[in-house]
């Protein structure tokens, strides 16, 4: 029985469970201050990194400075490279990122250091890592070598180069890069609250990430970007995604990428990338997919008062750059590790073990009857 005193919040939905000066979305998303739009038209993502461990935008020479201690940071140690090469070429790469950060701490030489500096090192690192297990990976699914770090193409390049073995086009490198500034952070959500906890009982930042990334995982948090194509291909095209979108609300089906806990009115961040999502189309001849994006938005926003997410345009964007699904939300993790570093060292400074009660619903008190004696 509950008492009065008890309010129960399903999901903790309006539960302010924490502070933070890492970013906010009241009066639109901002990072350490500045707006998520102006970040996105302004700096590069590895900028935005450098801001969101660091507290503040840096110099050119703090970025000369962060991108040399990226670049030295950008090696994985053989036996995790090795392992790549010879796990289940149909694993589920998240579940390999997972495995790989997780192995990644044995080999840490600050794993157990919670200091502030330390883990300020192994974020660095892991940024620098993290992107490296994702193509090493994905390069070993298709029976190709490992491509070299070219760390003065930028962390976004970089990233498509290591996968695809060539150099993207300016416009694909820019249209990535936003999408990671996009990714970077968003206040307590799943992941970031997860790796939250993980370190409030005094776990290491490795535990905290690894963890983070198992809650990414899902279909309802970071996994939603993989299943917006499945969902524009099953319409069967423009033509048709009316009569789609409209049969999918007659059968109250959920639609991926559509939605927010946070945003009521739609999600800036679409917004933003809806257009490079458009142009990338535009270069690959795949712009039946844009409309048809487009007339489900219209649908959903009048019939359902539902508007995109991130994910909506991000599944669209890294399509129609030929990257493919499974590599979707593993490149969130290659952004967002930025964010929740900051998390995991903010709630460090000012810690409290986070440990909520529940509403319990069970029977009644019981009392043991001699087992003979049970019916």
């Amino acid at each position: 029985m509950s008492t009065p005193s008890e309010i129960y919040s399903p999901g903790l939905e309006g539960v302010i469970a924490g502070e933070t000066g890492v970013s906010t979305t009241t009066g639109g998303l901002r990072y350490r201050g500045y707006p998520a739009v102006e970040l996105a038209e302004k700096s590069t993502f590895d900028e935005v990194a450098h801001l969101l461990l660091h507290g503040e935008l840096p110099t050119r020479t703090q970025l000369a400075d962060f991108n040399k201690r990226l670049a030295t940071a950008q090696k994985l140690p053989s036996v995790l490279s090795d392992l790549l090469k010879k796990l289940p070429k149909d694993a589920v790469p998240m579940d390999v990122l997972r495995t790989g950060v997780s192995i990644l701490a044995h080999y840490d030489p600050e794993l157990n250091d919670s200091s502030r500096a330390a883990n300020l090192r192994k974020a660095e690192r892991l940024l620098a890592q993290i992107p490296l297990i994702i193509a090493e990976y994905y390069r070993a699914t298709k029976s190709l070598p490992v491509v070299a770090p070219k760390p003065e193409l930028g962390f976004a390049a970089n990233q498509m180069y290591m996968v695809s073995g060539k150099a993207p086009s300016a416009a694909d490198a820019k249209a990535f890069d936003v999408s990671l500034i996009l990714y970077a952070e968003h206040e307590f959500n799943a992941s970031t609250f997860t790796a939250r906890v993980v370190c409030s009982t005094e776990s290491d930042l490795h535990a905290s990430i690894t963890a983070a990334i198992g809650a990414l995982k899902g279909r309802l948090h970071g996994g939603a970007n993989e299943k917006v194509m499945d969902l524009l291909l099953s319409t069967g095209g423009p033509d048709k995604a009316e009569a789609w979108i409209r049969s999918a609300i007659a059968r109250k089906e959920k639609v991926m990428g559509f939605g927010h806990r946070v945003y009521k009115t739609g999600d800036v961040r679409a917004r933003i990338l809806k257009d490079y999502a458009k142009q990338a189309a535009e270069r690959a001849g795949t712009t039946k997919w844009e409309t048809a994006a487009e007339t489900i938005e219209k649908v959903l926003e009048t019939e359902k008062n539902l508007f995109p997410n991130l994910d909506w345009p991000a599944g669209r964007l890294y399509h129609a750059m030929g990257l493919e699904v499974p590599l979707y939300t593993p490149f969130f993790v290659a952004s967002r590790v930025t964010g929740w570093s900051a998390h995991v060292i903010e709630q460090l400074e000012n810690n409290r073990i986070i440990r909520p009660r529940s509403r319990y619903t069970g029977p009644e008190e019981k009392h043991v009857m001699d087992i003979g004696t049970r019916g």
